[in-house]
Protein backbone atom coordinates (compact mmCIF):
# COMPACT_ATOMS: atom_id res chain seq x y z
CA UNK A 1 0.00 0.00 0.00
CA UNK A 2 1.32 3.59 -1.15
CA UNK A 3 0.92 6.46 1.39
CA UNK A 4 2.17 10.07 0.55
CA UNK A 5 5.10 12.42 1.75
CA UNK A 6 2.96 12.65 4.89
CA UNK A 7 2.28 8.52 5.21
CA UNK A 8 -1.20 8.42 4.70
CA UNK A 9 -2.49 6.35 2.07
CA UNK A 10 -4.97 7.79 -0.50
CA UNK A 11 -7.23 6.00 -2.46
CA UNK A 12 -9.94 7.04 -5.44
CA UNK A 13 -13.15 6.96 -4.95
CA UNK A 14 -13.44 3.94 -6.68
CA UNK A 15 -11.42 1.71 -4.61
CA UNK A 16 -12.62 -1.21 -3.48
CA UNK A 17 -13.68 -2.25 0.08
CA UNK A 18 -10.58 -4.52 0.08
CA UNK A 19 -8.40 -1.90 -0.48
CA UNK A 20 -9.65 0.66 2.09
CA UNK A 21 -9.12 -2.12 4.38
CA UNK A 22 -5.69 -3.45 3.48
CA UNK A 23 -4.73 0.63 4.41
CA UNK A 24 -6.66 0.84 7.30
CA UNK A 25 -4.77 -2.59 8.89
CA UNK A 26 -1.61 -0.86 7.94
CA UNK A 27 -1.46 2.62 8.59
CA UNK A 28 -4.55 3.16 10.58
CA UNK A 29 -6.35 5.82 8.40
CA UNK A 30 -7.33 6.21 4.45
CA UNK A 31 -7.97 8.86 2.55
CA UNK A 32 -10.56 8.03 -0.06
CA UNK A 33 -10.41 11.11 -2.59
CA UNK A 34 -13.78 12.91 -3.94
CA UNK A 35 -15.91 10.54 -2.79
CA UNK A 36 -19.28 12.89 -3.22
CA UNK A 37 -18.99 15.84 -4.81
CA UNK A 38 -18.77 19.14 -3.40
CA UNK A 39 -22.63 19.85 -3.92
CA UNK A 40 -23.64 17.23 -2.06
CA UNK A 41 -21.84 18.99 0.82
CA UNK A 42 -23.32 21.96 -0.10
CA UNK A 43 -26.87 20.55 0.68
CA UNK A 44 -25.74 18.87 3.86
CA UNK A 45 -24.68 22.67 4.76
CA UNK A 46 -28.07 24.24 3.94
CA UNK A 47 -29.43 22.31 5.26
CA UNK A 48 -27.70 22.10 8.96
CA UNK A 49 -26.32 25.55 9.09
CA UNK A 50 -29.67 26.64 11.16
CA UNK A 51 -28.17 24.01 14.01
CA UNK A 52 -24.84 24.73 13.45
CA UNK A 53 -25.33 28.72 14.68
CA UNK A 54 -27.26 27.85 17.29
CA UNK A 55 -24.69 25.50 19.12
CA UNK A 56 -22.14 27.35 21.51
CA UNK A 57 -18.56 26.74 21.42
CA UNK A 58 -16.90 24.49 23.80
CA UNK A 59 -15.86 25.34 26.97
CA UNK A 60 -12.56 23.20 27.25
CA UNK A 61 -9.47 22.27 25.27
CA UNK A 62 -10.56 19.12 24.15
CA UNK A 63 -13.93 20.37 22.55
CA UNK A 64 -12.20 23.51 21.82
CA UNK A 65 -12.86 27.29 22.70
CA UNK A 66 -13.53 28.33 19.15
CA UNK A 67 -15.07 25.47 18.03
CA UNK A 68 -18.88 24.32 17.24
CA UNK A 69 -20.20 20.58 17.60
CA UNK A 70 -23.86 20.06 16.00
CA UNK A 71 -25.11 16.34 16.10
CA UNK A 72 -28.31 14.96 15.48
CA UNK A 73 -27.19 14.73 12.05
CA UNK A 74 -29.89 11.87 10.83
CA UNK A 75 -32.73 13.39 11.81
CA UNK A 76 -31.70 16.96 10.92
CA UNK A 77 -30.26 16.65 7.39
CA UNK A 78 -31.57 14.26 5.15
CA UNK A 79 -29.25 14.79 2.66
CA UNK A 80 -26.56 13.26 5.42
CA UNK A 81 -28.05 10.23 5.54
CA UNK A 82 -26.47 8.59 2.34
CA UNK A 83 -23.08 9.59 3.81
CA UNK A 84 -23.58 7.19 7.31
CA UNK A 85 -24.01 4.25 5.20
CA UNK A 86 -22.23 4.66 1.79
CA UNK A 87 -21.42 1.58 0.74
CA UNK A 88 -17.18 2.24 0.59
CA UNK A 89 -17.69 2.63 4.10
CA UNK A 90 -20.01 -0.31 5.20
CA UNK A 91 -18.08 -2.69 3.26
CA UNK A 92 -14.99 -1.81 4.94
CA UNK A 93 -16.76 -2.20 8.15
CA UNK A 94 -18.08 -5.18 7.63
CA UNK A 95 -14.65 -6.45 8.13
CA UNK A 96 -12.70 -4.16 10.17
CA UNK A 97 -15.29 -4.61 12.87
CA UNK A 98 -17.47 -7.13 11.60
CA UNK A 99 -15.28 -9.78 11.37
CA UNK A 100 -14.99 -10.34 15.50
CA UNK A 101 -18.38 -9.21 16.31
CA UNK A 102 -22.33 -10.06 15.40
CA UNK A 103 -23.03 -6.64 14.64
CA UNK A 104 -21.78 -3.17 14.69
CA UNK A 105 -23.90 0.49 14.67
CA UNK A 106 -23.76 4.18 14.08
CA UNK A 107 -21.62 5.94 16.84
CA UNK A 108 -22.29 9.53 16.22
CA UNK A 109 -22.80 12.01 13.65
CA UNK A 110 -21.74 15.76 14.16
CA UNK A 111 -20.33 18.49 12.18
CA UNK A 112 -17.22 19.99 13.54
CA UNK A 113 -16.35 23.30 12.71
CA UNK A 114 -12.91 24.30 13.90
CA UNK A 115 -12.83 28.01 13.69
CA UNK A 116 -9.97 30.94 13.36
CA UNK A 117 -7.77 31.10 16.21
CA UNK A 118 -8.61 27.68 17.22
CA UNK A 119 -5.76 25.47 19.24
CA UNK A 120 -4.52 21.95 18.34
CA UNK A 121 -6.59 19.27 20.09
CA UNK A 122 -4.77 17.29 22.58
CA UNK A 123 -3.75 14.12 20.93
CA UNK A 124 -6.15 11.23 21.45
CA UNK A 125 -7.51 7.64 20.90
CA UNK A 126 -11.29 8.13 20.08
CA UNK A 127 -11.78 4.17 21.94
CA UNK A 128 -10.96 6.02 25.04
CA UNK A 129 -14.56 7.27 25.37
CA UNK A 130 -15.16 4.05 26.64
CA UNK A 131 -14.52 4.93 30.10
CA UNK A 132 -10.67 4.24 28.96
CA UNK A 133 -10.94 0.66 28.95
CA UNK A 134 -7.81 -1.01 27.60
CA UNK A 135 -8.75 -3.10 24.87
CA UNK A 136 -6.87 -5.51 23.69
CA UNK A 137 -4.10 -4.42 21.31
CA UNK A 138 -5.45 -5.38 17.56
CA UNK A 139 -8.47 -5.56 18.72
CA UNK A 140 -10.73 -2.68 17.04
CA UNK A 141 -13.99 -1.66 18.13
CA UNK A 142 -14.57 1.66 16.73
CA UNK A 143 -13.97 3.20 13.38
CA UNK A 144 -14.85 6.65 12.12
CA UNK A 145 -14.83 9.09 9.13
CA UNK A 146 -14.32 12.20 8.73
CA UNK A 147 -16.03 13.98 5.35
CA UNK A 148 -14.43 17.05 4.26
CA UNK A 149 -17.42 19.83 4.28
CA UNK A 150 -14.78 22.49 3.56
CA UNK A 151 -11.33 21.60 1.95
CA UNK A 152 -8.84 20.23 4.66
CA UNK A 153 -5.85 21.85 4.82
CA UNK A 154 -2.67 22.20 7.36
CA UNK A 155 -3.34 25.89 7.50
CA UNK A 156 -7.15 25.52 8.18
CA UNK A 157 -7.13 23.06 11.28
CA UNK A 158 -7.24 19.84 8.88
CA UNK A 159 -7.17 17.03 11.41
CA UNK A 160 -3.49 15.62 12.66
CA UNK A 161 -2.60 11.45 12.78
CA UNK A 162 -0.05 9.80 13.71
CA UNK A 163 -0.11 6.65 10.63
CA UNK A 164 0.48 3.33 12.27
CA UNK A 165 0.23 4.68 15.61
CA UNK A 166 -2.66 2.12 15.96
CA UNK A 167 0.21 -0.32 16.56
CA UNK A 168 1.36 1.86 19.52
CA UNK A 169 0.50 1.03 23.18
CA UNK A 170 -2.35 2.67 25.07
CA UNK A 171 -2.42 5.86 27.27
CA UNK A 172 0.68 7.53 25.55
CA UNK A 173 0.80 11.46 24.99
CA UNK A 174 2.18 11.55 21.77
CA UNK A 175 3.40 15.26 20.91
CA UNK A 176 1.43 17.45 17.92
CA UNK A 177 5.37 17.17 16.44
CA UNK A 178 4.52 13.73 15.72
CA UNK A 179 1.58 14.05 13.78
CA UNK A 180 0.66 15.07 10.34
CA UNK A 181 -1.77 17.17 8.80
CA UNK A 182 -4.81 15.76 6.85
CA UNK A 183 -5.40 17.63 3.75
CA UNK A 184 -7.95 16.91 1.41
CA UNK A 185 -10.83 18.11 -1.03
CA UNK A 186 -14.69 18.95 -0.24
CA UNK A 187 -16.46 15.84 -0.55
CA UNK A 188 -13.48 13.46 0.38
CA UNK A 189 -13.57 11.48 3.33
CA UNK A 190 -10.58 10.13 5.76
CA UNK A 191 -11.60 6.77 7.54
CA UNK A 192 -9.59 6.03 10.53
CA UNK A 193 -9.41 3.93 13.38
CA UNK A 194 -10.82 3.98 16.88
CA UNK A 195 -6.99 3.52 18.42
CA UNK A 196 -5.41 6.00 16.07
CA UNK A 197 -3.67 8.62 17.63
CA UNK A 198 -4.80 11.70 16.51
CA UNK A 199 -6.64 15.23 16.92
CA UNK A 200 -7.72 18.17 15.29
CA UNK A 201 -5.52 21.23 14.26
CA UNK A 202 -5.28 24.18 14.94
CA UNK A 203 -6.91 26.85 12.79
CA UNK A 204 -4.62 29.74 11.29
CA UNK A 205 -7.24 30.63 9.22
CA UNK A 206 -9.80 33.17 8.78
CA UNK A 207 -12.65 30.94 7.85
CA UNK A 208 -14.14 28.02 9.41
CA UNK A 209 -12.84 24.42 9.45
CA UNK A 210 -16.14 22.50 8.41
CA UNK A 211 -15.75 18.43 8.63
CA UNK A 212 -18.68 15.49 9.21
CA UNK A 213 -17.61 13.14 11.96
CA UNK A 214 -19.28 9.98 11.44
CA UNK A 215 -18.40 7.13 14.10
CA UNK A 216 -19.14 3.52 14.12
CA UNK A 217 -18.90 1.20 16.98
CA UNK A 218 -19.27 -2.69 18.48
CA UNK A 219 -23.24 -3.32 19.06
CA UNK A 220 -22.35 -4.25 22.59
CA UNK A 221 -21.08 -0.76 23.50
CA UNK A 222 -23.01 1.76 24.10
CA UNK A 223 -22.81 4.37 21.72
CA UNK A 224 -21.37 7.88 22.20
CA UNK A 225 -24.59 10.02 20.33
CA UNK A 226 -27.63 8.67 22.20
CA UNK A 227 -29.26 7.92 19.08
CA UNK A 228 -33.07 6.74 20.41
CA UNK A 229 -32.55 11.15 21.60
CA UNK A 230 -31.25 11.94 18.59
CA UNK A 231 -33.29 10.22 16.02
CA UNK A 232 -36.45 9.15 18.20
CA UNK A 233 -38.88 6.48 16.45
CA UNK A 234 -41.68 8.66 14.78
CA UNK A 235 -38.34 9.74 12.80
CA UNK A 236 -36.43 6.48 12.27
CA UNK A 237 -40.07 5.03 10.94
CA UNK A 238 -39.06 7.21 8.18
CA UNK A 239 -35.76 5.76 7.30
CA UNK A 240 -34.56 3.01 4.88
CA UNK A 241 -34.83 0.02 6.75
CA UNK A 242 -30.86 -0.44 6.68
CA UNK A 243 -30.11 2.43 7.65
CA UNK A 244 -32.30 2.52 10.95
CA UNK A 245 -31.30 -1.13 12.05
CA UNK A 246 -27.58 0.88 11.57
CA UNK A 247 -28.76 3.48 14.19
CA UNK A 248 -30.00 0.55 16.90
CA UNK A 249 -33.44 -0.36 15.83
CA UNK A 250 -32.39 -3.61 15.93
CA UNK A 251 -30.64 -6.28 17.96
CA UNK A 252 -27.15 -6.32 18.75
CA UNK A 253 -26.63 -9.48 19.01
CA UNK A 254 -29.10 -12.78 20.30
CA UNK A 255 -29.82 -11.06 23.88
CA UNK A 256 -29.18 -7.34 23.23
CA UNK A 257 -31.22 -4.76 22.42
CA UNK A 258 -34.92 -6.26 22.38
CA UNK A 259 -37.66 -4.66 24.32
CA UNK A 260 -40.66 -5.23 25.80
CA UNK A 261 -41.80 -9.20 25.23
CA UNK A 262 -37.98 -9.84 24.17
CA UNK A 263 -39.55 -8.15 20.70
CA UNK A 264 -36.86 -7.11 17.90
CA UNK A 265 -36.84 -2.86 18.04
CA UNK A 266 -37.16 -3.00 14.20
CA UNK A 267 -40.75 -4.05 15.15
CA UNK A 268 -40.99 -0.72 16.90
CA UNK A 269 -41.23 0.86 14.05
CA UNK A 270 -42.82 -1.25 11.18
CA UNK A 271 -44.19 -4.47 13.37
CA UNK A 272 -42.05 -6.77 11.03
CA UNK A 273 -39.13 -8.63 12.23
CA UNK A 274 -35.45 -7.37 12.02
CA UNK A 275 -34.39 -10.45 11.97
CA UNK A 276 -32.25 -10.94 15.09
CA UNK A 277 -29.24 -13.11 15.40
CA UNK A 278 -30.43 -16.60 15.94
CA UNK A 279 -29.50 -18.16 19.42
CA UNK A 280 -27.25 -21.39 17.64
CA UNK A 281 -25.67 -18.66 15.48
CA UNK A 282 -24.47 -17.14 18.46
CA UNK A 283 -23.51 -19.85 20.43
CA UNK A 284 -21.04 -21.30 17.30
CA UNK A 285 -19.41 -18.18 17.13
CA UNK A 286 -18.16 -18.72 20.67
CA UNK A 287 -17.95 -22.57 20.71
CA UNK A 288 -16.14 -23.68 17.73
CA UNK A 289 -12.94 -25.33 18.11
CA UNK A 290 -10.57 -27.67 16.67
CA UNK A 291 -11.46 -31.62 16.93
CA UNK A 292 -8.36 -32.24 18.80
CA UNK A 293 -9.40 -29.80 21.57
CA UNK A 294 -12.37 -30.88 22.06
CA UNK A 295 -13.23 -32.24 25.97
CA UNK A 296 -14.43 -36.28 25.84
CA UNK A 297 -15.41 -36.07 28.79
CA UNK A 298 -18.80 -34.09 28.00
Amino acid sequence: MMADDSGIPRLPATATPAAVIAALREFGCVVIEDLVEPAVMDRIAAELTPFFNATPLGNDSFIGYSTRRTGSLIARSASFRPLANHPIVLGALDEVLGDHATSYQLHLTQIIGIGPGEQAQPIHRDQWAFDFFDFPAGFEVECHCMWAMTDFTDHNGGTRVIPKSHLWADKLKPSFDETVGVEMHKGSVMLYLGSLYHGGGPNRSEAVRLGINVGYTLSWLRQEENQYLACPPEIARQLPAELAKLIGYSRGAYALGYYGDVQDPFEALHGSSGDAPSFTAAVARTTTAPQGDQDESQ
